[in-house]
């Protein structure tokens, strides 16, 4: 007997793979989504899909050109801004706190991440930095032991990652993420908060010249 995939976990189905296409790359600004090639695609009915397509208007991913066409969203230099002016207000005070609340245990996880970004960076492995990075900040939120700051975040999540995947400077990143991790580690939160700042005005800088080809300019210090 054939098992029946519950309405729900079809549209989470096409959803992540639809959001994991846009952050690499696959699908790009531009790039329509049409609800009969998808359903087909899938082999789902096209509810699932209008629902997924739904969910990544709001995630900010895709827009309607008009009422009968989606495509992906082009990021815009008020995008990329705002979504920095968040990160560094939210990972900055997040690195402070993971510094004072650090575990051992937790620590060696994200040691361990930093080990796989290494090798991931040294075979140019777009995807596998995309994903280690982003659990490598995931890890860190989740040391600063604060749920509603995860919750802050999580809306915005996808579209942070999504600009993670631009910024194509993988050994620097690497170089300010091993830093990042020290001052953690050395429960010292005004050095943590530092290097977080620095990392994250650094990421914004190259994502711009990726995306835009001009330098953003940096706040003085």
């Amino acid at each position: 007997m054939t098992k029946i995939e519950p309405l729900g976990a079809v549209r989470e189905r096409v959803l992540g793979t639809l959001r994991q296409e846009i952050i690499a790359g696959r699908l790009r600004p531009g790039d329509r989504l049409v609800e009969r090639e998808l359903a087909e695609r899938f082999g789902v009915s096209r509810v699932p899909v209008r629902e997924a397509i739904r969910a990544l208007v709001a995630e900010g991913f895709v827009h309607f050109e008009t009422p009968r066409r989606t495509v992906v969203r082009p990021l815009s230099p008020t995008d990329v801004e705002e979504l920095f002016e968040l990160r560094e207000a939210l990972e900055v005070y997040a690195a402070g706190l993971a510094a004072t609340r650090a575990t051992p245990e937790a620590l060696a996880e994200l040691r361990r991440l930093l080990a796989n970004a290494a090798d991931a960076t040294a075979a140019g492995d777009a995807e596998a930095i995309t994903d280690i990075n982003t659990r490598f900040h995931d890890g860190l939120l989740a040391l600063a032991g604060n749920t509603l700051l995860i919750s802050v975040m999580e809306p915005v999540a996808g579209r942070l990652q999504w600009l993670t995947r631009r910024n194509e400077e993988w050994p620097q990143l690497l170089t300010e993420h091993q830093e990042l991790y020290d001052a953690i580690a050395s429960g010292d939160p005004d050095r943590a908060r530092a290097h977080a700042l620095r990392h994250v005005q650094a990421n914004h800088r190259s994502t711009v010249r990726q995306l835009f080809g001009a330098p953003a300019e940096t706040p003085p210090a």
